[in-house]
């Protein structure tokens, strides 16, 4: 048997000047430059070793030279295996657009019995006529949902109040579940205040498997301020029938949500502490959309791109130190981020998705028929502009997918060849969101240096990529431990489905 024997590291080094992979840059604190690549790998550099780098005269025995090889951000040789190796990075990290949309919204009724003051959805009275979606609505855009090339989609209940049109839930559910049984793996998901819940309605959800999605802002004093409800106490209620799910259900397919208000800013650790002890192992921080009833009242409950910061930075912060102390608990959208930076997939969150996850992603289908690109374009079609209408459950799905609107939406939706996207550092991991510039900016592409959006996701990357580069190897693992939970650890919340 041949002797073996470890290759020196200088073995691996290759004579003569290297090349410069495509790459974008941005400076980070400390003096230090964030290079990415359009595969999304990333190194941080002082600024002289990157000065070094970009000048072609990085040492070739350092170790940035060999981190930067090793992640493809240069090379000797621009073999087509280097090539192919790139193209199925990017590959994977685009997977999300394989099969056309996974997230298929139905909207069964638009009725809802609480008035909350930062609605997206415009509601209407829970005795109103009219709002209602009926059966051959429903009929048509389940085998609309079905037509989809995904071999696994998610049929998500939204309203309005799902509950108060819980016959046609029910009917749909065990009509898709006939019309899917040989063709399509269908997860069910409701997304309900659960101020209306009854028995009848938690043995369905555990006979038919459906997870349930709830709203929690927090303590009574946040929750009842935002979700007011007309007797009761909605905090009350929500947290009762949270509980109630949990014991029918399993921890598991239980999920809440929060909407951060103005009177949410100063009340992080409680709104955390709150989640905590009602069982939820993560919590989505989500900030206010320009949408529905929440556009009227952003006066009263909306606040400013740095503070919303500021309430993310010491909240997150709060979470990190409540995972030192031995209780796992995620927040959302750092762990939808992390996964992007740090690992080579892709995720199915709409709003990071670039292409856009409008259309390509999502699919909404109203009370009355119409089919739009997502929750926000009909969000956009209550308040009057239907810009973003795809057509009606009566139209064929290709004419629906490849349509005009879808066109103009993919055309606006690439964020790494929109001005302003194109050479920032920080794209490989964002999305476009054409949607939510053409409500704030009256257009599609949008300007991104005065973008609310693109404001809110730089100082949130530059806050992962801090803990990610500055903190301790502890800090770290917490982080990583967040996009790999088991089981056990955390429930399923429905942001994961999109």
């Amino acid at each position: 048997m041949a002797n073996t024997e470890f290759v020196a590291q200088s073995g691996f080094v290759e004579a003569g000047s290297y090349q410069l992979m495509p790459l974008r840059f941005g400076h980070i604190a400390g003096d230090r430059v964030l290079l990415t690549s359009p595969s999304g790998e990333y190194a941080v550099l002082p600024r002289t070793k990157f000065e070094d780098f970009i000048c072609g005269r990085l040492d070739h025995e350092s170790p940035e030279y060999f981190d930067l090889k090793a992640r493809h951000f240069l090379t000797h040789t621009s073999s087509a295996t280097l090539l192919r190796v790139l193209a199925s990075q990017i590959r994977t990290k685009k997977e999300f657009l394989r099969g056309g949309p996974k997230l298929h919204i139905f909207v069964p009724t638009l009725r809802c019995n609480q008035s909350c003051g930062y609605c997206q959805a415009s509601r209407a009275n829970a005795d109103a006529v009219g709002f209602d979606m009926t059966k051959t609505v429903a009929s048509r855009a389940i085998d609309l949902m079905l037509s989809s090339p995904s071999p696994a989609v998610t049929m998500e209940f939204q309203g309005g109040e799902p509950l108060l049109a819980f016959d046609l839930v029910r009917w749909m559910v065990t009509e898709t579940k006939k019309r899917a049984a040989d063709s399509k793996t269908v997860s069910y998901v409701i997304c309900t205040s659960l101020n209306l819940l009854n028995d009848e309605h938690l043995s369905f959800f555990k006979e038919e498997g459906v997870f349930v999605s709830t709203s929690l802002d927090g303590p009574a004093a946040v929750h009842d301020k935002n979700r007011p409800l007309a007797g009761p106490s909605s905090h009350s209620a929500a947290v009762r029938n949270i509980r109630r799910c949990q014991e029918a259900l399993g921890e598991d397919r239980v999920s809440a949500l929060m909407t951060t208000t103005r009177h949410s800013l100063s009340k992080g650790k409680e709104i955390v502490d709150e989640y905590i002890r009602l069982g939820q192992r993560s919590i989505f921080l989500r900030e206010l959309n320009p949408y529905g009833y929440a556009a009227k009242t952003t006066k009263s409950i909306g606040y400013t791109v740095p503070e919303f910061i500021r309430f993310y930075r010491e909240t997150l912060n709060y979470i990190i130190d409540i995972n030192r102390k031995g209780t796992f608990f995620a927040e959302g959208y750092a762990s939808i981020l992390i996964k992007k930076i740090i690992t080579p997939f892709g995720v199915g969150f709409v709003d990071l998705q670039s292409p856009t996850g409008e259309g390509f992603g999502v699919v909404l289908y109203n009370h009355d028929g119409a089919v739009y690109a997502s929750d926000e374009a009909r969000m956009l079609a209550e308040m009057g502009d239907r810009t973003f209408q795809l057509g009606t459950v009566n139209d064929r799905y290709l004419d629906l997918f490849l349509g005009e609107t879808m066109q103009q939406l993919a055309a606006a939706g690439c964020a790494e060849a929109l001005p302003g996207c194109a050479d920032c550092v920080y794209v490989p991991y964002c999305g476009a969101d054409p949607i939510r510039h053409y409500r704030t900016q009256a257009d599609l592409i949008g300007h991104r240096p005065t973008s609310s959006f693109c404001n809110k996701q730089t100082e949130i990357f530059k806050l992962l990529f801090e803990l990610l580069n500055d903190s301790s190897q502890e800090v770290v693992n917490i982080l990583v431990s967040w996009i790999v939970p088991t089981r056990r650890q955390m429930p399923k919340p429905s942001w994961q489905f999109q």
